[in-house]
């Protein structure tokens, strides 16, 4: 079935243990699936949400910084872990004069919170704000001067953070996804009906008396010739060392079934049209996703757009909204930039416009 971006396999043999307690033990080597930049200094930090968990973070800091910087907050993938791409972005932004944080979200990668590998609306909005907060208490960091980065399907909780703390600047989106709205309707809206929900409604339901904690999610392990194009470049991620981590969701197991089930049920972008902060939302023009980031951005500023069933005002500051399409860019090319060759090899085709981003955030973090 499709879960949540990914082509996937339901195991109900493979569980977590809710009787066995998650100690918070941070890895102190370099662990992550791209190299440590000469350009910064990198420590491993953790900060508090207003649920009580705690989050480990890889805090990256330019090694020449003086004074007081602006500071991002970086997340995703939905299923991944700061050891993959987010870390990367954040070490990029970095290497262009910020500090930068990236997270695992709670009940993920090294962060706590039990069961594991379970999501929430509400909870995933927190994270971002939670980082906001520990930024903003940073020595070295301007706190009217932060914004965030959200990857894939934390593309979505990024745009919704923004939505809800003002305290966000400027905000990227990058190759996203919108968890809610696939979550309950399916790839481009296919199963956008009462019947299909129900039919999902009444399996997650079952599934919390026959195996509350049956995972899925994680990308196959091998992948048939004939599957989407999308289902191949999410294996050649994160199934080969190019960014396979022992930690990450998708690189293995995946996640809760019923650990997303408040997902379905959600719409994280309603209130997107009020957002006066400064927003880019960035897609490849061949991503499978494409549309979820077009329609994000159009609601966003026309306060309409296709697959949206709701309809508001338009934004009180559309100047400083954009759209950036990436040609000939796939979805997971946004993920590290993307290679010619499979697993990681041969030259990077350096999809991922980094100058471009650190202008972005230079211009509407001042």
């Amino acid at each position: 079935m499709l879960l949540g971006g990914m082509l996937v396999a339901c195991n109900n043999k493979q569980t977590t243990n809710n009787n066995m307690k998650h100690e918070l033990e941070l890895t102190q080597e370099w662990d992550k699936v791209f190299p440590l930049s000469e350009k910064v200094n990198h420590q491993k930090v953790t900060f508090k949400t207003q649920y009580g968990l705690t989050l480990a973070a890889d805090l990256y800091i330019p090694k020449d910084s003086k004074g007081k910087m602006a500071a991002i907050a970086v997340s995703g993938p939905f299923g991944a872990v700061k050891e993959q791409c987010s870390g990367l972005y954040a070490m990029k932004m970095a290497e262009r004069g910020f500090v930068a944080l990236a997270f695992d979200p709670s009940y993920t990668g090294e962060s706590s919170g039990e069961p594991r590998r379970t999501a929430s609306p509400d909870i995933n909005t927190e994270d971002f704000m939670a980082a906001v907060d520990f930024l903003s208490k940073q020595d070295n960091v301007d706190a009217e001067k932060i914004g965030i980065i959200g990857i894939c399907g934390w593309g979505g909780i990024a745009l919704n953070a923004a939505a809800t703390d003002t305290r966000i600047k400027a905000t990227v989106a990058s190759t996203m996804y919108d968890m809610t709205r696939v979550s309950g309707n399916d790839y481009n809206d296919a199963f956008d009906n009462e019947q299909w929900r129900h039919r999902n409604r009444e399996n997650l339901s079952k599934q919390r008396l026959t195996d509350p904690n049956a995972m899925a999610g994680g990308v196959l392990d091998t992948v048939p010739p004939q599957a989407p194009r999308f289902v191949h470049d999410y294996y050649d991620y994160y199934k080969t060392p190019r960014g396979y981590h022992k930690r990450s969701g998708n690189s293995n197991d995946g996640w809760r079934v019923i650990g997303t089930q408040a997902y379905a049920n959600s719409r994280f972008l309603y209130y997107i049209n009020e957002i006066r902060s400064a927003v880019l939302v960035m897609h490849g023009a061949d991503a499978h996703s494409r549309y979820f980031g077009e329609a994000a951005y159009h609601y966003m500023v026309d306060g309409k757009a296709e697959g949206y069933k709701f309809v508001g005002e338009p934004n009180p500051n559309p100047e400083n909204k954009q759209l950036l399409i990436i040609p000939d860019a796939s979805h997971c090319d946004l993920y590290d930039g993307g290679y010619e060759e499979k697993a990681g090899q041969g030259q990077s085709k350096n999809m991922i416009p980094w100058d471009t981003l650190a202008e972005f955030f230079t211009k509407n973090l001042k």
